[in-house]
């Protein structure tokens, strides 16, 4: 018995089909990718953060933007959907259906279980090729804990974790600071307090 040869998609044909699905799909090599939802906890602290955001950056020149809004990292040809990107100044769109972004300058991931070794991977892997790309934030959903990759002028990536709710997410890039009690805020872990 011989193998059936998978097919493999264009990101035009990738694309084609996302559009009119009912679900969301990633897309790398070739290959469709289909997502699974998000608990509770993480829509609470997804739904938190892009408040917080948007908040702090009402007068920058910066849009904050839900899981909908797709991305492709152009140099690797990953599209995928982080849970929150911000762009600044002027968008760009893979074409005129301005639905898949390719200049983001911060994406913030929510942590799962199902999700986390690809987040900190081979997602990390593709999105610090983005040449836009100053922001790499991991939320973990499971502890008050906040982990942040900064690119720095040489192109390394400066590492901090943010742990408790008395800590504060720092982001010198907007001039801003998150306290993780708002980034957390109706999620109940561990004691009271931590």
């Amino acid at each position: 018995m011989s193998a059936v040869p998978q097919l493999k998609l264009t990101p035009e044909e990738f694309l084609t089909g996302e559009r009119n699905a009912e679900t969301k799909h990633e897309f790398l090599d070739g290959e469709v990718y289909a997502m699974a939802g998000a608990s509770h906890e993480h829509n609470v602290i997804v739904a938190n953060v892009i408040a917080e955001l948007h908040s702090r950056l009402k007068r920058h020149p910066c849009e904050v933007l839900p899981s909908d809004m797709r991305l492709r990292v152009a140099e690797t040809g990953l599209f995928t959907y982080p849970d929150v990107m911000v762009v600044c100044d002027k968008p760009f769109f893979v074409d005129d259906k301005t639905d898949t972004l390719l200049n983001p300058k911060l994406i913030v991931e929510v942590l799962s279980p199902t999700t986390e070794a690809n987040d900190r991977g081979w997602k990390w892997a593709h999105s610090r090729q983005l040449q836009s790309l100053a922001e790499y934030v991991l939320i973990a959903q499971d502890d008050y804990r906040v982990e942040q990759y900064s690119r720095q002028a040489d192109d390394s990536w400066l590492y901090r974790e943010y742990r408790g709710l008395n800590d504060s997410l720092r982001i010198p890039l907007f001039g801003c600071e998150i306290p993780l009690s708002d980034i957390f805020h109706r999620i109940a872990l561990g004691t009271p307090g931590e």
